[in-house]
């Protein structure tokens, strides 16, 4: 495992976490009519869901498992291998289909949904992170 490209793209997933919180909106009806704050809300919520599956796929690289056969996986293979805790690799492996619709089907998002995303649901992100660089630092 390459301890510099973990540690890089963990200050890029803390930096999409902040700039989708400086842009949250106050109101979900804020949020559907401002076009600028969905652009930059759903190209860091993608941003984070890749760069934790990027992450994750790393780590997994080092061990002597099996490759995850889907993005979602990579959570679930993390938890099987005590990296995360199951919660977080559920919801988490959950977070890829957000990210597929964001990415293949940008017009059909639901907005409700990536406010209560963008509301209750980051801290998922820093879950990650943290338990990502208690690995580093124990390793």
């Amino acid at each position: 495992m390459d301890r510099d490209i973990v540690q890089n793209k963990l200050e890029s997933l803390i930096r999409c976490v902040y700039r989708i919180e400086t842009k949250t909106p106050p109101s979900l009806e804020s949020l559907e009519t401002d076009l600028d704050i969905q652009d930059i809300i759903v190209v860091n919520l993608e941003r984070a869901v890749q760069i934790c599956v990027d992450i994750g796929s790393h780590l997994l690289s080092a061990s002597k498992t099996s490759s995850p056969v889907t993005m979602a996986d990579v959570f679930r293979d993390l938890s099987g291998n005590g990296i995360i805790p199951a919660d977080l690799a559920g919801r988490l492996a959950r977070s890829v289909g957000f990210r597929n619709i964001a990415v293949h089907q940008y017009q059909s998002i639901n907005w409700s949904i990536v406010y209560s995303i963008i509301t209750h649901q980051l801290d998922d992100f820093r879950q990650f992170a943290g338990c990502v660089q208690t690995l580093l630092d124990n390793s």
